[in-house]
């Protein structure tokens, strides 16, 4: 492999200087960063390297925050449930908070602001009949029925930055200054903003590109008492709230928010909730406020010379690049971490920049960096993940982020890295700008559609949980995965249809989550829509507990589609003699065992025509459906491995009426797979495992051929049309 250099960002520091120099060389690196706690000196800046500055907009300026604690930004929370034993109850609304982050807000009226809840019957209390202790920090209801629960809804004023918070007592800081976040939606805050960069920009003339991290409002990250996470949502508008923005709310939209319509019972909104109209508004007056005052902030950037990136994280809520605010910002790049497939596909498929770039990990902080651990281990399954997604659309760039001086302690993890950035320019020098093959075209339909492309079922960024995994690996086999794919929501479908160009449609998630659907199923014209589209031969796939929500004798509303539904304890009366699986099928052909995460139980098939190809437990977790000239699937769940990675292209092949194509650009062993890019007639064979594999190839000419790959390695051939 030739060496080449550029399209790698490393991070540096104070005191660096040849350790820099040594590793700028050896990774082929163009530019440099700074990170949330380092600077750096004046002689590394004039390397030779492009130099990224991070820039805080609303904190890190804590004379300023200080002097206008009124403009503080703040949060709606909710109290703790507490039972009424007679009719009167003092709560402490504070407990379970971390005092440190939160202070309450008698600013401003509580009475009009806040909101007591009688959670037994959902009705409001008069504020009347309650009264705010300041001194201790709690509100006493008066006339109320004993042994019912009771709630404070309240507007706290967020006194540290969540992000600056987790590093800080992550790295152990200690008397560091905590960073105080401000409201760009107040007048002295906006002016300030602007006035500061202006002058930030003449005083860093060595600064290339402003890495803005990010702008205005925190991702919703609540911490409790022991100074741990407490409520994490990484689209969460939680912070974004303030009693201007109720006030401008109401003038713009005409209709005027409760505080339940941001803390949602305690749920906050989380998108796995199915929004709310006013949520949604909301949603669309924050994401349109931050575009105008974002876009003012990249125009004084570019009138400085400089280029304007945006850390995709952090304070990064109303910038949503798949918003339809985004494009007016005229933001250069956006840069994001790298988790996994999933994460890549969701930077590098932003448009309207002129380029991304990936933050891969491990992230240079001790918690990975730290005598007897291989951080080589974590970063090669990063790498292996995030490549197969690489593979279907490059990122521009890649980096690292942290303390360099971490990761320069151990050797074998800095050799890996200069594999790793060759590979990294070898892949981008072959494809960048070329569009790969793609056998289907598929659509995930849930509520939020487009604005949430690549990120379902995520609750923190990249992290696993227990009750997303089982979902959270479709995204992941499909971002890496010879398909196109494209989100659409409820409302898509209702008022637009389905377009002709739609393969499949897959629909995940648990009953009554916004990926699932809920009452949503309950709109005739979205059940009726797809029926008539499956039975002229579209392909729809369940996955969980797909289309549910108990109506008219159904729980999954499209049962008819999928052949299957699920028993709630209703109709045990009626006996279910359809069980046995039949003994071979084009979906499984590929599995040996099967892997369904956390499963799903009591799914029953619905006539003799459904045909059963995994039938365990007495129940159903994998089958398919005639339903006209289409067809549907039903599978329990899906978590991310290679062999589930299959089975959803077998699947999906199966669903679209198309298994005679499946052969075409293939790999029989299931931890490798074959990407084609027809415009430049090459193709790339890839090993996604760590072990030598051995497997059969199809290309798209007609040509088989076996082929035996070392661990990891990819090879890249040419072909002509003629085979």
């Amino acid at each position: 492999m030739t060496k080449q250099k550029g399209r790698v960002t490393l991070p540096s520091q104070q005191n660096f200087l040849e350790e820099t120099k040594e590793l700028l060389e050896l990774w082929g690196a163009d530019a440099l960063r700074d990170s949330d706690g380092t600077k750096l000196d004046d002689e590394i800046k004039q390397l030779d390297a492009k130099i990224y500055t991070t820039y805080f907009v609303a904190r890190s300026h804590n004379a300023f925050a200080e002097k206008h604690k009124e403009e503080v930004q703040q949060l709606y929370l909710m109290s703790q449930y507490n039972t009424a034993t007679s009719s009167e109850l003092e709560i402490s609304f504070l407990d379970g908070y971390f005092k440190d982050q939160v202070e309450p807000d008698y600013y401003h009226d509580v009475k009009k602001w806040w909101e007591v809840i009688d959670r037994t019957t959902g009705k409001v209390i008069d504020p009347a009949n309650w009264e705010a202790n300041q001194e201790k920090n709690t509100v006493v209801i008066k006339k109320i029925e004993p042994w019912h629960e009771y709630t404070v809804s309240f507007l706290a004023y967020m006194i540290w930055d969540p992000t600056q918070m987790y590093n800080h007592i992550t790295n152990d800081w200690g008397d560091k200054p905590h960073e105080i976040p401000f409201d760009v939606r107040q007048p002295n805050s906006n002016q300030f903003v602007k006035d500061y960069l202006k002058t930030w920009l003449t005083e860093n003339p060595d600064t290339d590109v402003v890495r803005f991290t990010t702008f205005f409002y925190h991702f919703t990250l609540v911490f409790n008492q022991l100074a741990e996470e407490k409520f994490v949502d990484w689209f969460g508008y939680g912070a974004s709230v303030s009693v201007a923005a109720l006030e401008a709310f109401e003038k713009e939209k005409g209709y005027r928010l409760r505080p339940e319509d941001i803390v949602d019972q305690g749920y906050y909104n989380s998108t796995f909730r199915v929004p709310t109209q006013a949520y949604l508004d909301y949603i669309d007056f924050i994401q349109a406020f931050v575009a105008k005052e974002v876009k003012e902030l990249v125009q004084l950037t570019h009138d400085s010379g400089k280029e304007a990136m945006m850390f995709l994280g952090d304070n990064w809520i109303g910038t949503e690049p798949y918003g339809k605010y985004f494009k007016d910002t005229g933001m250069d790049a956006v840069v994001g971490s790298v988790g996994d497939g999933t994460t890549l596909r969701l930077i590098s498929d932003i448009e309207g920049v002129k380029y991304t770039e990936g933050r891969f990990l491990p992230y240079f902080f001790p918690d990975t960096f730290y005598e007897g651990n291989n951080p080589v281990i974590e970063a090669n399954e990063n790498w292996l993940t995030a490549r197969r997604a690489l593979m279907r659309k490059p990122l521009d760039r890649i980096g690292y982020g942290g303390y360099l001086s971490l990761a320069y302690k151990f050797p074998a993890f800095v050799d890996y890295v200069k594999d790793l950035t060759d590979e990294f320019r070898e892949i981008y020098d072959n494809i960048k700008g070329v569009t790969a093959y793609s056998g289907l075209k598929v659509a995930i339909l849930n509520a939020w559609g487009k604005l949430r492309t690549w990120q379902t079922h995520m609750v923190a960024h990249g992290k696993w949980y227990k009750q997303a995994y089982t979902y959270q690996g479709i995204l992941e086999s499909l971002s890496g995965s010879a398909v196109d794919v494209s989100f659409i929501s409820f409302d898509d479908v209702i008022e637009n249809g389905i377009a002709d160009d739609i393969d499949v449609i897959i629909n995940a998630g648990d009953a009554g989550t916004s990926f699932s659907g809920g009452e949503r199923w309950k709109e005739e014209k979205l059940t009726a829509t797809i029926r008539a589209w499956v039975s002229a031969g579209g392909g729809f796939i369940g996955i969980g507990e797909p289309t549910a929500c108990h109506h008219q004798g159904r729980f999954f509303q499209l049962a008819n589609v999928l052949g299957v539904d699920k028993e709630l304890g209703f109709s045990l009366s009626t006996n279910k003699y359809f069980t046995e699986a039949v003994d071979s099928h084009f979906i499984t052909e590929d599995m040996t065992t099967f892997n369904y995460g956390e499963d799903m139980k009591n799914v029953y098939a619905l006539n003799g025509d459904t045909e059963i190809i995994d039938y365990t437990g007495g129940e159903i977790h994998l089958s398919a459906s005639s339903f006209g000239q289409g067809r549907g699937v039903y599978i329990a769940g899906l978590p991310y491995s290679h062999e589930n990675t299959r089975l959803l292209m077998r699947a999906m092949y199966y669903a679209a009426n198309k298994e005679e194509e499946l052969n075409k650009w293939f790999a029989t062993n299931v931890h490798c797979e074959v990407h084609a890019y027809p415009e430049i007639n090459k193709y790339a064979v890839i090993n996604n495992s760590m072990e030598k594999q051995t497997t059969t190839i199809y290309d798209g000419v007609g040509k088989q051929y076996e082929l035996t790959l070392k661990p990891s390695q990819i090879i890249w051939e040419e072909y002509n049309n003629e085979g």
